[in-house]
């Protein structure tokens, strides 16, 4: 399985963030490139325990949750298009400082290589084990990357 925690992997990541530019336009979803990369540069420093973030577990992931993760890691299919944002991931903002916010995605990806969260709780996945982080970490940011060709 593709893992964040692979470092060749996390480089070819790497590289095709970098690549990101004002070009670039969505295949699918409603955010913009800045939102996008702003949405990752967040989400990722939520995995990561970057900031002060409180993890918690929705009723309704206590219920479908581990089902659901099962699903969408066992294997190497991509993320379906249009899945759903949590509230809180959704970026209101519409513009700023590309270059910026990539440069800190960058930095957060790179991270993975120290990785150590023993506090995570995914809000709807609930407690995950560093495999699966790892394998959801690498699908969510290939998702977005797809999202917007790269």
């Amino acid at each position: 399985m593709k893992t964040i925690f692979d470092n060749q992997l996390r480089e070819e990541l790497i590289v095709r963030i970098n690549s990101l530019n004002n070009d670039h336009t969505a295949r699918w979803g409603k955010m913009n490139l800045f939102q996008m990369v702003k949405h990752n540069t967040y989400w990722n420093g939520w995995i990561l325990g970057k900031d002060n973030h409180t993890y918690k577990q929705a009723f309704m992931g206590k219920i479908f949750g581990k089902m659901a993760l099962k699903r969408m890691i066992k294997n190497e299919k991509p993320l379906d298009k249009n899945i759903p944002t949590s509230s809180q991931f959704k970026v209101q903002e519409t513009n700023g400082d590309l270059e910026a916010e990539k440069s800190k995605w960058i930095s957060l990806t790179k991270a993975y290589e120290q990785y150590d969260n023993p506090d995570f709780i995914h809000d709807f996945f609930g407690k995950m084990t560093k495999e699966q982080i790892g394998i959801l970490a690498y699908k969510h940011s290939d998702h977005h990357l797809r999202q917007f060709g790269v």
